[in-house]
């Protein structure tokens, strides 16, 4: 662990919730309409934050290995697939315009994220079909000039010699990319 617990203040959290505001609406996402349910969200991502050196989902269990918890860093790779199908991720921190607009309710959302020996087994065989492909899966693959790499938060592509800094899209940093192709 990064460090040990401390309480985040008000202004960091009033801070970092007109942040997440601000980059939602340029993503044309929707945090909730709750704002004492969005700041106690919030307070939870400063903790993690904290504890951990990223923001992991206040509403996941996270290892405290950013490597294997990238999946859940907020904004977690499960959060458009929630809002498609269930109309808020699965901490209910974004919603959709429908539940926004009170034409659909909140309700359960299940956990996407495989258990721990499922995630641990799938990275195996992605590194190994890797690996089997060679260092240059591109050329392997379809003999393109340059790898493709996708956004595992929002499915962004792009296909350069690296992944981007940022997502240009949902904002996520450049180890929330998988290659692709």
């Amino acid at each position: 662990m990064k460090g040990d617990f401390v309480e985040p203040s008000d202004e960091e959290v009033e801070k970092l919730c007109a942040r997440l505001g601000a980059e939602a609406k340029q993503a044309g996402y929707n945090l909730n309409s709750d704002a004492d349910f969005v700041r106690g969200l919030v307070k939870g991502l400063l903790v993690n934050e904290k504890r951990y050196g990223y923001r992991a989902c206040p509403c996941r269990l996270a290892t405290g290995d950013k490597a294997e918890d990238l999946d859940i860093i907020c904004p977690c790779d499960y959060r458009d697939a929630d809002l498609t199908d269930f109309g808020a991720c699965y901490c209910a921190l974004y919603v959709s315009k429908a539940v926004l607009a009170g034409k659909q309710e909140l309700s359960s959302i299940p956990e996407r994220r495989l258990p721990e020996e499922e995630r641990k087994r799938l990275d195996g065989r992605r590194k190994a079909k890797e690996e089997s492909l060679g260092k240059d899966i591109s050329k392997a693959a379809f003999r393109l000039s340059l790898p493709v790499w996708r956004c595992t938060v929002c499915g962004y592509l792009c296909a350069r010699d690296a992944p981007p800094e940022v997502c240009p899209i949902c904002k996520v940093g450049k180890e929330r990319f998988e290659r692709f192709i």
